[in-house]
Order: C-alpha cells, then sequence, then structure tokens
C-alpha cells in the first residue's frame, strides 16, 4: 500500500449499543485525504453514531478508529479534544451557532478558542464569510438570519481552521432544496479547495450525489463502494 493508499481515518469492527439496541455491528469504512465521503443509510441505521464515533465524540465499546495511524481511544481526553479543535472541523442539521454572539464571533470562536488574537481571528473568519457568500451576515445574530445562511456561517466556522477532515451530519436537512444545494456547492468546493476530506451523513441522494463515494449503513453494519476512477 502506497502512502497515498492509506487511509486518514479508518473504523475497525466498530460496536456500540444503546441499551438493548444496537446502533453500531461492526462497521467498517475508511476515509482518504481529500475525498467526499457519502454515509447513506435509512433513519435509525447507525450513520450518525459511526460519524460521532469518527469524531472521537463517542468511544465505541468494541473496535478501534485510527486518525493518521494513530487510534483515538489512546489518546487523553486533552489530545482528542485539540484534535477536534484544530483537526476537525463540524457542521450540523441546525447549525448549533451560539446565538449570543454575531455571526462573526461564531465563525471565530474556534480560533479564539485554539489562542489565535481576535484580530486575527476575525480577519481569518471574514475571509470564510465572504467565501461562502454571507458577509452581509457579520454582524447579525443567528436569529436575525435565515436557516440557508446560518448554515452557510456553520459551514465557515467549520472550515476556518483549516481542518484535515469536515464532519457533516445532515447539513442540508432543515432547509429547503434550493438552500440546500447552494450549501452543498459551497461546503465541497471549499473543501475540494483546501484538500479537506468531507465525512457526509446524509439519506438524501441528491446530497449524496455531491461525493466522490459512499458508505451505506444498514443496521450498524457497512457496505462500501469503491473508489471511480476520473
Amino acid at each position: 500500500m502506497t502512502d497515498n493508499d492509506k487511509p486518514l481515518l479508518a473504523a475497525v469492527e466498530l460496536h456500540k449499543t444503546y441499551g438493548p439496541t444496537p446502533a453500531l455491528d461492526g462497521a467498517t469504512m475508511r476515509v482518504r485525504a481529500g475525498e467526499v465521503l457519502a454515509v447513506m443509510g435509512p433513519s435509525g441505521s447507525g450513520k450518525s453514531t459511526l460519524l460521532h464515533c469518527l469524531a472521537g465524540i463517542v468511544r465505541p465499546d468494541r473496535g478501534q478508529v485510527f486518525y493518521r495511524d494513530r487510534e483515538l481511544s489512546a489518546m487523553s481526553d486533552a489530545e482528542r479534544s485539540a484534535l477536534r479543535r484544530g483537526e476537525f472541523g463540524f457542521v450540523f442539521q441546525f447549525g448549533q451557532l451560539v446565538p449570543e454572539l454575531t455571526c462573526l464571533e461564531n465563525v471565530a470562536l474556534p480560533l479564539r478558542l485554539d489562542g489565535v488574537r481576535r484580530r486575527e481571528a476575525e480577519r481569518r473568519a471574514t475571509e470564510w464569510l465572504e467565501r461562502l457568500e454571507v458577509t452581509d451576515v457579520a454582524s447579525k445574530r443567528p436569529g436575525e438570519i435565515s436557516g440557508g445562511q446560518g448554515q452557510r456561517v456553520a459551514v465557515a466556522r467549520a472550515l476556518v481552521t483549516s481542518p484535515r477532515v469536515v464532519f457533516a451530519d445532515e447539513p442540508t436537512g432543515a432547509l429547503d432544496s434550493l438552500n440546500g444545494e447552494r450549501v452543498m456547492r459551497l461546503l465541497t468546493a471549499a473543501a475540494r479547495e483546501t484538500g479537506a476530506a468531507v465525512v457526509l451523513v446524509t439519506h438524501e441522494a441528491r446530497v449524496a450525489a455531491y461525493s466522490d463515494r459512499e458508505v451505506v449503513v444498514r443496521d450498524g453494519r457497512t457496505r462500501e463502494t469503491e473508489l471511480v476512477a476520473p
């Protein structure tokens, strides 16, 4: 296996149970650097649990997650937190922006938490708001903007730290089709430009169409498609 073939992120035989219900039952998958990977499946199939395990948010009961050849469970809590602040970015279905902060402050927040000075953090945040076509809402708070604008602000926040992996959990689920298409176009274009991999959880074929390949999750198990040659 060459360096180019090595996965950036990999899950091996993951098992996770909540009460009597198995969410993951041997899920295995890999993510290559720079690819957009859609994780598809019906509601309750385990796809969001798989994403949370890959991101180090949830610990599997059994199995392993490797990021750049390091096992996440072998890292300290502080190391995993640093990973989520710097090398991982997140976009959720409802944005989860901080309502008390302006949109500019929301985008700058991950940089500020990582010790970047305010002026520099806000300069970089402004650049990302421009790239996501939402500079006009910079001074507004999340409650004052539309859902589509809020998701583009959330994408800017996810990308502002130049992460290696962006985890997007149903990022268009609360949007109409027009806004959903715009968010996906901007998210995937920005990720490809920066070289970030995207792990995209969705149940919509039109959203998965933006990916390079798909992993199908059903009853906690995974089936990967092969990469399509350009």
